[in-house]
This record gives structure tokens, C-alpha cells and sequence, in this order.
């Protein structure tokens, strides 16, 4: 019974999580839908253009991390409201997040997995 408590305990305790320095926080497939669905983030996505074309998560826009405009195009981006990062596999949108915090950005969310993980949860995807 002790270690239910403690767990339920941690629970509310993770769910509490504040932002801290502009840190990313790491976000599963089902977070960022409930994120997509009640708040107003800016979702963008880090793969190459080919690798959007052939899916995406709707309403994201593409920012090539390999881009020589990259950190330009991010800095166009409202630091003031949420940010929603992702990629393949979470490598790109790792970095990306330093960038951003780095940038000043104040509420980033890094999608845990990359897109990858969002298709093989079975998540809403989009194709051109």
C-alpha cells in the first residue's frame, strides 16, 4: 500500500514539472497531443524537406536543421510563445532545443522519439 502512495506521490510530482531556465522539457507522443490540442504551440519540425514531404504532424512547419539558414529561421519564430520541436528520431530536435534555449525561447517542448515514434504509436500524420 506504502509504495502505491509513493508512487501516485511521484506522479503529481512529475505532473507539477516547471519550466526552469528555459530548459526543454522532453514530451511522449500522447503529452504533445494533449498539447496540441489545448494550447497554442509553435510545432516545427527539424528534418530535411525530404524527409517531411514524405509525412508530417499537422500544422508543422519545416526548419532544416542542416539548413545554412537554420538559426536565422528559428530566431523568426515568437519567443514569448510555446515551441514544439521534433524530428526522426530526437537527435536533431535535442540539439535544436539548446539552439532555441540558447535564443531565449521560454516554453520549448522536445517531442521524446521524434516523429518516428509519434507514426508507429499510430498518432495523425499528414503527406503532400
Amino acid at each position: 500500500m506504502r509504495l502505491i502512495f509513493l508512487l501516485f506521490g511521484m506522479l503529481i510530482l512529475a505532473g507539477c514539472e516547471q519550466f526552469t531556465d528555459n530548459q526543454a522539457k522532453i514530451v511522449t507522443p500522447e503529452e504533445m497531443q494533449i498539447l496540441l490540442q489545448n494550447e497554442r504551440v509553435q510545432l516545427v519540425d527539424v528534418r530535411t524537406p525530404e524527409e517531411y514531404n514524405d509525412g508530417y504532424i499537422e500544422n508543422a512547419i519545416n526548419i532544416d536543421y542542416y539548413s545554412p539558414t537554420f538559426v536565422e529561421d528559428i530566431e523568426k519564430l515568437d519567443k514569448e510563445q510555446p515551441i514544439l520541436v521534433y524530428c526522426k528520431s530526437g537527435r536533431r530536435s535535442a540539439k535544436c532545443s539548446k539552439i532555441l534555449e540558447e535564443a531565449g525561447f521560454k516554453k520549448i517542448y522536445d517531442l521524446k522519439g521524434g516523429f518516428s515514434t509519434w507514426k508507429f504509436k499510430g498518432f495523425k500524420i499528414e503527406s503532400k
